[in-house]
C-alpha cells in the first residue's frame, strides 16, 4: 500500500475516494524511563528510550490506518497528517494519530 502526505500521486489517476481513514494510539511512560530522561535532560543528549517509543507509536497509528484503508477496498492513502498530543492528568500519556484519505488508484 502507498502511503504519501501529498494530495495526489504524480503520474497516477485516483479512481476512487473512500474518505478518511485514521489510526490512534496512546503510549504511557514507564517509571524507569521518566527518571533516565530525567537524568539526560540534566546532563543533556538525546532519549534514545523515548524516541524508540515514540517510533513504536508511530509505526502502530500508520498500520492501524492502513489496515483501514485496505478494510475499504483502497490501495493507496493520500493526504496523510500525524499528530502528537499529550493526554491524562499529568500529561504523562502521548497520542500519536495518523489520518488520511483512502483511495483506489489506478495501476498500483
Amino acid at each position: 500500500m502507498l502511503i504519501t502526505t501529498t494530495s495526489h500521486i504524480e503520474g497516477m489517476h485516483i479512481a476512487k475516494y473512500y474518505g478518511i481513514v485514521s489510526g490512534e494510539t496512546i503510549i504511557g511512560a514507564n517509571f524507569v524511563r521518566d527518571l533516565f530522561a530525567s537524568v539526560r535532560d540534566f546532563v543533556g543528549g538525546r532519549s534514545g528510550s523515548y524516541e524508540e517509543v515514540l517510533r513504536q507509536a508511530k509505526s502502530t497509528a500508520l498500520r492501524e490506518m492502513e489496515d483501514e484503508a485496505r478494510r475499504l477496498g483502497a490501495n493507496a492513502v493520500i493526504g496523510v497528517d500525524l499528530d502528537y498530543e499529550t493526554v491524562g492528568g499529568n500529561g504523562s500519556m502521548l497520542m500519536v494519530t495518523a489520518s488520511g484519505t483512502a483511495v483506489l488508484v489506478d495501476g498500483l
